[in-house]
């Protein structure tokens, strides 16, 4: 299969539907064309996936389809931003149908769920290499920064923590338990918090989309905003299924272990107490902003707490 046949059989296809309306040109051309309204600030994003890096080398392609767009998605969802399209840079050992038609299948439905549509890209043959660009907008000056946390702010985090980190360990079960399976579900199809950091924006005085781990991700945070954290441990929400399978270990995934993009936001506690009933209920105060520099722990922490390292650490 050559290279323009495998674009139109597999991937011409997710050009259509969602964000039409700012998607003036999509594949086909030497260049795709957004336009950007008046009053909204483009923003982008591009996130790669190496096979034996960031999945298995025997990892379900329709998995992959979705896990793919969902992490590169969950960067516009901290941003507090509307998807519009994506550009997908693909790089294939060989072109498999057996394995193109799943993975296409499940960027689709991705593309379908996070209403975002493709713009163009590029294919080409080595190892197994995923990159998606993904662009959004969203109302100027509204844009949510890592930047922006001031003392006395509270912490929040969306959703719960630590079950995806700690599927890692179960993917190659052979009959996952209804435990094991509910930490998996996670893992392969993360669901970005759109709906939610678009309602943030505005509020939240700093956001972050939780990738490396509770821990590393805040720090960004902290780095950015010149500004110091109280954290209790004891709060941090988590699914029972991973207290269950992990007891002790569980709350160290849920402050240590990446993956789960959900969200960590900072905001002042008067903004909090503003906010509508339904998006309060999304989130879990677990701390306060310092004026001192430094994370501070406090409750149970029973190990080391590191988060995820793309070029490891130093000796």
């Amino acid at each position: 299969m050559g290279e323009f046949e495998l674009i139109r059989k597999y991937f011409q296809p997710l050009a259509d539907g969602a964000g039409q309306d700012q998607l003036l040109l999509g594949p086909g051309d030497d260049c795709a064309i957004q336009r950007v309204s008046p009053g909204l600030d483009l923003v982008f994003s591009v996130d790669t996936l190496v096979e034996g890096v960031h999945f298995p080398s025997d990892y379900s392609p329709d998995y992959l389809g979705w896990r793919a767009l969902a992490v590169a998605v969950s960067d516009l969802a901290a941003m507090g931003a509307s998807p519009v399209c994506f550009t997908l840079a693909l790089t294939l050992p060989d072109a498999n149908q057996g394995w193109l038609k799943p993975f296409s299948e499940g960027l689709a439905r991705a593309s379908k769920a996070f209403g975002i549509a493709l713009a163009g890209g590029d294919t080409t043959r080595g190892p197994l290499t995923i990159s998606i660009q993904v662009h959004g907008t969203v109302e100027s000056g509204r844009a949510l920064y890592r930047s922006g946390a001031k003392p006395g702010d509270l912490i929040c985090v969306s959703g719960t923590l630590g079950a995806a980190g700690a599927a890692l360990d179960y993917l190659a079960a052979p009959a996952p338990s209804p435990a094991q399976l509910a930490l998996l579900s996670r893992y392969h199809f993360p669901q970005p918090r759109l709906s939610l950091g678009q309602q943030l924006a505005g509020c939240a005085s700093s956001a972050i989309d939780i990738s490396d781990g509770l821990l590393a991700d805040l720090g960004h945070i902290l780095d950015a905003s010149g500004a110091g954290a109280r954290i209790d441990t004891g709060r941090i929400p988590m699914m029972a299924e991973l207290v269950a399978l992990k007891g002790e270990n569980a709350r160290d995934l849920a402050l240590g272990a990446g993956d789960d993009y959900e969200l960590c936001i900072t905001i002042p506690p008067e903004t909090f107490g503003t906010l509508d009933d339904s998006v309060a209920r999304e989130l879990t105060v677990i701390g306060e902003i310092t004026s001192e520099p430094g994370l501070q722990l406090s409750g149970p922490v029973s190990g080391v707490i590191q988060g995820y390292e793309h070029f490891g650490r130093p000796a």
